[in-house]
Formats: C-alpha cells, sequence, structure tokens
C-alpha cells in the first residue's frame, strides 16, 4: 500500500518535475526514500539558501516551478530568502520542508519552529499536509497558485507521520491549464487613440513582460508599433537589445541618460511594470508624461506610480491586439532616435579603456565580446550591476539574470548554475563581487559534482563596494566596509575547479576565451577599479546636458 511520501512524489512527478534542489534532514526520509526509486533527480546543494535560488531561476527560465527541499526548523528557514528572493521577482516556485509528527510529540518542542506562519509573508500560499489523501489536491492546488499571475512561491510543509502513512487513496489529479483573461477591445482601443494622439510616446518594457512566453508577441509589437522603448532592469532582453528603437535601461530611477528620454516623452506605455522593482523613472503628480499601464494584473498605485489608464490582461494577447491596432498609424519620431544614438555613444565611452585594475565599462564590454548572443550571464548583487543593466546589449531574451527586486547578494552562482543544468549547450558566466560569492560558495563543490561547465568572474575589490560606495557619496566616511579575500585560485582548485587570475587589463578577454574552451567550472578572479562608479553615475549625470531637443 502506498504511503503519503509515495503520493507525494507521484504528483510532483504528474507535474513534470525533474529535479529537487536541496538538502534533506531526518524529517524527510520517507520522502527522500520514495524520491530514490522515482523518475525526479536529487541535487544535493551545501546549503538551503543555494537550493532555493536555483529553484526559483528554474521557475524564471522556464515559467515552470523549480522545486526546493530542506528539513524543519534551521533548514526550513534556510529557505526563507530564496522564497522572498521568488515572491518579490515573480518566479514560480515550491518550497517542501519537513516537520515533526503532528499526531505525537515524543521530541517536545525540540527544533520546531512554526514555518507555515514564518513563509506566510513570502509567499503565495503556505499549507501543512495534515493526511495523505490530501496530498494529490495540494500539490495540484499548488502548482496552479505558483504559475497564475502573479507568479511566486508555494510553501508545503509534510509532517514525518504524514509522509509514512499508508493511504488507499493513490491517484493524482490531472494537470489542466487555465487560460489567462483577455483585455475588453474597449480598453486596447483606447489605448491604440491615447498613443496615436500621444507627440512622444514611448513604451517602457517591465519585469512582467520578460517571461519566456512573451519574446514573441513583444517583438511583434514593436516592430508593428514602431515606436521606441526602453526597459527595467528585469525587463532587460524582453525585446533584442539589438533593435534600432532600443533606448536604452532605467538602471537608476532618474539622472541617467536614459532619462532624457524620458523626460521628453508625453506619454509612458508601461507594459509589465511590477512596481516590486526599484523605480525605473519617477512619476509627477501634475506636468508629467501620461501613463498606459499594460499587465496582467491592475497597477498597484504607488507615490511614484499612478497610471492614468490601464488595461489589464493577458499581456501576450494585449501585445498582439495593440500592434495591429497601431500597425500603419505611428509616426517615426526622428528626433527621439536621434537622441537614442547620443545616449548609447555615452553608454559606449571609455568601453575599452586600458585602465588596470580594470574599469566597469571595460569590463562589461569584455563580457559582451566573449558570450554570444544566446550566452547567459547571471549576475549576483553589487555595484557592476548597475553597468551591466546600463552598458550590457542583450540579443536573446533572458540573457542576462539579475535581480532588482529582492536584490539579495548571494544568488549569482546558484542563478549560474541553474542555467547551466537547462542549456548545457551554452555559455554560461556567473559575475559575482567579492563579497557577494562568498555568501553561497559553497556550491562551488556542487557545481564540480554536478559536471556543469561555467564560469564564475569574481570582481574583487575586497570590500562591499555598492554601500562602500554610497557611503562615500553620502558623505560619511569610509568605515566597515572592507575584508580580506582568500586566494580565490587556490580556493577554486580546492573544490577540483579550475582558477585564473587576470593581472593585466588586455589578458580578461583571452582568459575568460581559456576558462571556456577548458569547459567544467572555472574561476577568473580579476580586480575591479570603482573609482568610476563616482565619475560617471555622481559627477557627469549630475552635469548633465540634454543634447537633443525632442519636441
Amino acid at each position: 500500500m502506498p504511503k503519503g511520501s509515495d503520493l507525494f512524489v507521484a504528483a510532483l512527478e504528474n507535474e513534470g518535475v525533474e529535479r529537487i534542489f536541496g538538502v534533506p534532514g531526518e524529517e524527510n526520509l520517507d520522502f527522500l526514500e520514495s524520491l530514490r526509486t522515482s523518475s525526479i533527480k536529487l541535487v544535493l546543494t551545501r546549503h538551503e539558501q543555494a537550493a532555493a535560488f536555483m529553484a526559483a531561476t528554474h521557475g524564471r527560465l522556464t515559467g515552470r516551478p523549480g522545486v526546493c527541499l530542506a528539513t524543519l526548523g534551521p533548514g526550513a528557514l534556510n529557505l526563507s530568502t530564496g522564497a522572498a528572493y521568488a515572491h518579490l521577482g515573480a518566479m514560480p516556485m515550491i518550497l517542501i520542508t519537513g516537520q515533526k509528527p503532528v499526531m505525537s510529540a515524543k521530541q517536545a518542542r525540540f527544533q520546531i519552529v512554526d514555518i507555515v506562519a514564518s513563509m506566510k509573508p513570502l509567499t503565495k500560499m503556505t499549507r501543512q499536509i495534515v493526511s495523505a489523501a490530501s496530498i494529490p489536491a495540494t500539490v495540484r492546488e499548488a502548482f496552479r497558485v505558483a504559475m497564475e499571475d502573479r507568479p511566486g512561491p508555494v510553501h508545503l510543509e509534510l509532517p514525518e507521520d504524514v509522509a509514512s502513512q499508508e493511504t488507499e487513496d493513490a491517484s493524482v489529479i490531472p494537470v489542466h491549464t487555465a487560460e489567462r483573461a483577455i483585455a475588453p477591445l474597449a480598453a486596447l482601443e483606447k489605448a491604440a487613440e491615447m498613443i496615436i494622439a500621444a507627440r512622444s510616446p514611448i513604451v517602457m518594457i517591465g519585469a512582467a513582460g520578460n517571461r519566456p512566453s512573451l519574446v514573441q508577441p513583444l517583438s511583434d509589437f514593436v516592430r508593428r508599433a514602431r515606436l521606441p522603448f526602453f526597459n527595467t532592469q528585469m525587463g532587460k532582453g524582453a525585446v533584442t537589445g539589438g533593435s534600432n528603437l532600443y533606448m536604452g535601461t532605467a538602471a537608476l530611477s532618474e539622472g541617467d541618460y536614459v532619462h532624457e528620454a524620458v523626460e521628453r516623452a508625453d506619454l509612458i506605455v508601461a507594459i509589465g511594470h511590477d512596481t516590486v522593482e526599484k523605480p525605473p523613472f519617477l512619476m509627477k503628480s501634475a506636468g508629467g508624461p501620461k501613463v498606459i499601464h499594460i499587465s496582467y494584473q491592475p497597477a498597484v498605485i504607488e507615490q511614484v506610480y499612478h497610471p492614468d489608464f490601464e488595461v489589464v490582461g493577458d499581456i501576450g494577447a494585449s501585445a498582439k491586439a495593440l500592434g495591429e491596432l497601431l500597425e500603419g498609424r505611428t509616426a517615426s519620431n526622428e528626433a527621439m532616435l536621434e537622441l537614442r544614438l547620443k545616449i548609447l555613444e555615452r553608454l559606449n565611452d571609455r568601453a575599452e579603456e586600458d585602465r588596470f585594475p580594470v574599469t566597469p565599462q571595460r569590463i562589461v564590454h569584455d563580457v559582451r565580446k566573449v558570450m554570444p548572443e544566446d550566452g547567459i550571464v547571471c549576475l549576483d548583487n553589487g555595484m557592476y550591476k548597475i553597468w551591466f543593466a546600463r552598458n550590457y546589449r542583450t540579443h536573446v531574451a533572458n540573457t542576462l539574470l539579475l535581480d532588482n527586486a529582492l536584490a539579495s547578494m548571494g544568488a549569482g552562482l546558484p542563478s549560474a548554475m541553474m542555467a547551466a543544468m537547462l542549456h548545457p549547450d551554452r555559455r554560461v558566466m556567473a559575475i559575482c563581487g567579492d563579497g557577494g560569492f562568498m555568501m553561497n560558495s559553497q556550491e562551488m563543490e556542487t557545481a564540480v559534482r554536478l559536471g556543469l561547465n561555467l564560469v564564475v568572474l569574481i570582481l574583487n575589490d575586497s570590500a562591499y563596494g555598492m554601500i562602500r560606495w554610497k557611503q562615500a557619496v553620502d558623505g560619511f566616511p569610509d568605515f566597515g566596509m572592507s575584508f580580506g579575500n582568500p586566494d580565490f585560485v587556490t580556493y577554486a582548485q580546492a573544490y577540483g575547479a579550475k582558477g585564473s587570475r587576470v593581472t593585466a587589463v588586455e589578458d580578461l578577454v583571452p582568459t575568460l576565451e581559456a576558462a571556456f574552451a577548458g569547459g567544467g567550472v572555472h574561476l577568473v578572479d580579476v580586480p575591479i577599479d570603482y573609482s568610476e562608479n563616482t565619475r560617471v553615475l555622481v559627477d557627469e549625470l549630475r552635469n548633465r546636458i540634454p543634447s537633443v531637443d525632442c519636441r
């Protein structure tokens, strides 16, 4: 007779789950035994947080929930950062945790934490499974909730005695699809009228617009509507950056060169904007451009985002219909396109400067040089994220993965590992600051054990660079941000990986090329000069003078 854990694993197989990432514990042993004889592979990680980051990235790249596993108490709590990462980033994920038996208490309160309650603010749904018979319906509901808009994490707690409980009801519930609601035609027609009537409209693509299923409809929309567009950080790559209508990425909230286009627009068509992101622009209460919100869900009204009109429904269907309504009816904005050239010229400034330690602009330039169009770059969180968001040109969707929602350090390496597992035929690079890398550096062992082909680029400044820069900009003394690092080359070798150190600017590209050619896991340590942060992102932008009059 099957037991609860057998039914749980069968339900996961029914959902198409191929891998589970995690660190099992005593309370997961029945589940682990059921997993052993299933078609699902257990990917054992060295920390639960990394498992959650990998599962979230699976959801981000595929649109299907990734699954992670932990035991009760400390193990479950280690998933919390990953749950928040997926919750704010709208990534579908299933978190499974164990628990002591619920029908007895032989160990009293040992290791007992109310994980269901602790997960409530971090997930879309959190539930303790109280009987084996309820497992099929609970798992089906968990996947449905995780995938429906807005996507996100769902937590299921499987107590030890429920996992071992025998049950006669061993049937799983068939997977079903749900069609998203379509925006009313009247709303689409009004949006088209507003765009056609606008003097200088511009499109902004946000996080909810950057999903695998939307690449084609949004690319077609841009082609048909012929409107200049920019994107938020997490919207980057939704439409190819190679388009001659691409204005740039809003890596800052205001004052950057792309904001010249925003300032001259009288209408912003915000597709898939999620206010969980750091604001890509700041709406004015009066006198600024009007905003049309197009997304799966109504806008969340904030002080910096309060649209004038909303088109709510499936983004793909809305983009298709709106493109048809606009095709041939929008005028080319030559002044905005002229401004585009000025923006890109500014972003390319000093991209090949031969200073050493290497400048952020040169690192972006050289990484772009070694990565093919479909190569995937996964960023951890640090000062370099702003430079890659501004300067790195994407040509294929989901080829620059960054987090502008929770903005957690430590996600870069696990995220890249997941990308390498899903796309073993493509070049994958993790780019981490030395601080963020050390937060999950133990996963180098996991990457080597899995036989991944992966390059890890460490930007070494021996400090928490972003906060140190902010500290200086705000006029505070330099304090509390510097640390020492291990010898990263030796550190990589200790895990069975390869390691290289860049000692001259001209060696960066050859070193990266050799790392990819050699295969396996290869860490490259390069010192970075962050003095450009103040020169460009403070002094230059503070003195920015509009280059083109777009009236």
